[in-house]
């Protein structure tokens, strides 16, 4: 008999929810279990899936489910989380540590479970709350992956797109750092179809372009989401999905996600967003790009703020 291919979600909000339908409509996944503090919730979000199944070329069981029951998953994503904290004063502080008090009263009872498959974390703050999950786990290295810049870095292509008229497929480009204000683009790495950005600006205008509004432009496009409906979903969704399909279905892809660095890029002990190659054992290897000496150094910088943003929830 095949071995079948289990999520669990935990949180059934926007993320958790939509991250569940991109799951069952891909066909990536045999069956899908959510779980919320909100049992109603949950079981309304499995219900309006079920009913859109008949309407899939795949087929997938979909259930709610206690922290207990998750112990067969072969993966389980936390998308556990409360945006409306954002509205407050110290929005970004006090929506941490909601999330890291929800990740610290539920992580225990997963591992009782029987769990030993590989955690995808979305919930931001997402490189902290990644790497408290790997605390409190005791997963292997690689095992616990934060959904990282992988958000960043779509967002970054589809505004090279858009800039340069070449289709996102054909750009190599990434985000690394964190998905947050502490970000970078290394865009010595950047290429159209193996020609690198340096070269074709210097025969087409298209790609002589503000790199630093650009790189604001992707950074700063959930603000636009957040003004206008409050919440980001489809993109983020759709990102922790390609990293569970390449974790289900080992397909080796390179992503950036949030990883322990335990001295790539001469860095170590802290979670940062770094292309990794994505496949059945998780994160299985960090891709060291060959930054310039001022790219080291800024990355440097990034995981600077990064270690003092994470002080201020200490």
């Amino acid at each position: 008999m095949f071995n079948k291919r289990t999520v669990g979600i935990i949180g059934a909000g926007h993320v958790g929810s939509h991250t569940a339908y991109s799951i069952a409509s891909q066909g990536i996944a045999d069956e899908i279990i959510l779980t919320d503090i909100n049992h109603e919730k949950a079981e309304s979000e499995c219900r309006d899936i079920f009913d859109a199944m008949s309407s899939f070329p795949h087929r997938a069981e979909i259930h709610t489910g206690s922290y207990s029951d998750l112990g067969h998953c072969s993966i389980i994503v936390n998308a556990a989380g409360n945006i409306s904290l954002l509205s407050e004063p110290d929005g970004r502080l006090n929506e941490a540590r909601y999330t890291l008090n929800a990740v610290s009263s539920f992580t225990e009872e997963i591992m009782s479970s029987g769990f030993s498959g590989i955690i995808v974390s979305i919930s931001n703050p997402c490189d902290i709350v990644a790497e408290r999950l790997s605390e409190l786990s005791g997963l292997p290295h690689g095992h616990v992956i934060g959904t990282g810049t992988a958000l960043d870095t779509a967002r970054l292509l589809s505004v090279l797109e858009r800039q340069t008229g070449i289709h996102h497929s054909s750009i190599s480009a990434c985000v690394i750092g964190e998905h947050g204000m502490a970000q970078m683009v290394p865009w010595s790495a950047v290429s159209f179809g193996g020609r690198k950005l340096s070269e074709c600006e210097e025969t087409d205008e298209r790609f002589r372009f503000d790199r630093e509004a650009l790189r604001t432009e992707a950074r700063d496009s959930w603000r636009v989401l957040m003004k206008g409906k409050h919440s980001t979903e489809y993109g983020i969704c759709s990102a922790a999905a390609r990293i569970i399909r390449s974790i289900l279905f080992d397909e080796k892809q390179i992503i950036p996600v949030s990883i322990e660095l335990d001295g790539a890029y001469g860095e170590d002990n802290l979670f940062a967003g770094v292309p990794c190659v994505i496949g059945a054992q998780g994160a299985e290897k960090i891709i060291e790009l060959p930054l310039s000496g001022s790219e080291l150094k800024e990355f440097h910088e990034c995981c600077m703020k990064m270690r003092e943003n994470k002080a201020k929830l200490s």
